[in-house]
């Protein structure tokens, strides 16, 4: 478990650590990492960061926000007139949940023109989608063009090394000490995601409260059967 005592992905609720120093670095965001700590040498105005729910893209666009001072802007805002008050800011921005805006024109427009501005100031864009733009089916072929050319990178599924390491950090989180029976218990019983072991290990918290019970494998055999 040596690497806990390095750095975790935390876009996992309960506890808001968003530092750098508290992202875990692994084979699954090791390449999305690179790609902020390479602004602002980015080739293009737009990063697509993409991947899974609760994967940690949260997490990672408030690293880049504390290197860049951008700010986020909610891609359901995003329309023609919304992008006036995104110009004037004039920081770098965070679209957040940017699949609201795909195949919804008014928003795509909006996009496209924000996409042309900074391009133009020399200002970045960090877009986060659930799938590359590749994948998804854009109303505006201009701005689709843009999106696929741009550089676009994944937090990809973790694997079980890091499904152990969430798990313990989650738990010590809440201040719960979990055994290495019991972690070996839940490893080949959940989804390998990070929102699967988001809600078990709060599911675990709030019903080891109410039962006043430690979290045994007993106790996990009961819950997860439940």
């Amino acid at each position: 478990m040596g690497m806990l005592s390095e750095q975790i992905p935390l876009d996992l609720g309960h506890r808001t650590a968003l530092g750098r120093n508290d992202f875990l670095v692994t084979p699954n965001n090791h390449d999305a990492v690179a790609w902020i700590d390479l602004w602002p040498e980015w080739p293009a105005p737009c990063l697509v960061l993409y991947g899974p729910t609760a994967c940690g893209k949260t997490h990672l666009g408030a690293v880049w926000a504390e290197r860049s001072s951008a700010v986020c802007v909610k891609a359901s805002d995003i329309n023609e007139d919304f992008i006036h008050d995104v110009v004037d800011m004039k920081h770098h921005i965070i679209i957040e949940d940017g699949d609201a805006l795909i195949g919804n024109i008014a928003g795509e427009k909006g996009l496209f023109h924000l996409y042309n501005i900074f391009k133009e100031e020399q200002r970045s864009i960090l877009l986060t989608l659930n799938e590359p733009p590749v994948r998804r089916a854009f109303a505006l072929p201009d701005l689709a063009s843009r999106l696929r050319a741009a550089p676009s990178v994944a937090i990809r599924e973790p694997d079980e090394q890091l499904i152990e390491a969430l798990l313990v950090k989650l738990f010590n989180d809440r201040q719960i000490r979990v055994s290495a029976e019991a972690l070996n218990y839940i490893l080949p019983r959940i989804e390998r995601s990070f929102e699967a072991v988001r809600d078990l290990v709060e599911r675990a918290d709030q019903r080891a409260m109410v039962e006043k019970r430690g979290i045994t494998i007993p106790f996990l055999r009961d819950m997860l059967n439940s």
